[in-house]
């Protein structure tokens, strides 16, 4: 895909509405994406993976409507385009054990449709990005937990998608390996890929994001940057002290929410 395309709305999100049987996961969510680094960040069941769920074509909206570079995602041939142009990582993800970390990585290439002239290139630098590539030989059931979880990103990202979608990716790492991580998220971003991040640490997304969505109870309570949440942290009357400024905002924008105080930056009531 060539970057000025890239360069439109990329993902449109409109009345999306999730329930599970009588819970409602989402509520007419309305959000717009563009290329960048998008963190997605809320309580446990406040609806992120729901959310990402839904926008990785693996389950299906109660109502509403997802557009992905401007075609709605629907019916089995739009479905399978959307696919093409995706990278998800679950939070968790099933492999064969038996696979090596080459095999199983150029399995989901061939998922993807990528030419089988371009998959291997394409699958060794997916699994050196993401610090692998002296394990790329190695048999999946050898690997630690947190190898595994950088298999599954290297998966994510090796049909170099207009749209990746990762969920709680840094569980399992170890601090340098997230840093690593951070690092990989800022360089996808410049180069024009939409990347959204759901996961509970308020840090990985202060550094390594462009914006900030904060959802609960199925509903947007934040939109904006991580400097503008942080921002409003410094009105939290009684924070913690091991805080960060970003995880005041945090906690501040949830107090503003469940109180029904002014809406903090971006909410949506």
């Amino acid at each position: 895909m060539n970057r000025l395309e890239r360069s439109v709305s990329v993902l449109n999100i409109a009345g999306l509405t999730v329930r599970h049987r009588r819970t409602v996961a989402l509520d007419a969510v309305d959000l717009e994406f563009g290329p960048g680094v998008h963190g997605l960040l809320g309580p446990n069941g406040a609806g992120k993976t729901s959310l990402i769920r839904v926008l990785a074509t693996v389950a299906r909206p109660t109502a509403g409507r997802v557009q992905l570079l401007g075609r709605e995602v629907s019916g089995h041939r739009e479905l399978s385009a959307a696919r093409r142009r995706l990278g998800y990582l679950p939070q968790d993800f099933g492999y064969y054990p038996g696979f090596t970390v080459r095999d199983f990585v150029a399995y989901v290439a061939w998922l993807k449709d990528i030419p089988a002239a371009q998959a291997g290139p394409a699958v060794e630098q997916a699994v050196a990005r993401v610090g692998l590539a002296d394990r790329i030989d190695a048999r999946m059931k050898t690997l630690s937990g947190g190898m595994v979880r950088r298999v599954g990103i290297a998966q994510a990202i090796v049909n170099d998608p207009a749209v990746l979608l990762l969920d709680e990716p840094t569980a399992g790492l170890d601090p340098e390996q997230r840093i690593a991580f951070r690092v990989l998220l800022r360089e996808l971003g410049e180069a024009g890929t939409t990347v959204i991040v759901s996961t509970h640490l308020v840090e990985d997304v202060a550094t390594a994001c462009t914006e900030v969505t904060l959802i609960e109870a199925g509903a947007v309570v934040y939109r904006g940057t991580p400097d503008t949440l942080a921002a409003l942290g410094e009105r939290l009357e009684d924070p913690e002290a091991t805080q960060s400024p970003v995880e005041r905002g945090y906690t501040q924008a949830l107090r503003l929410r469940r109180t029904g105080s002014a809406a903090a930056p971006g909410a949506r009531r």
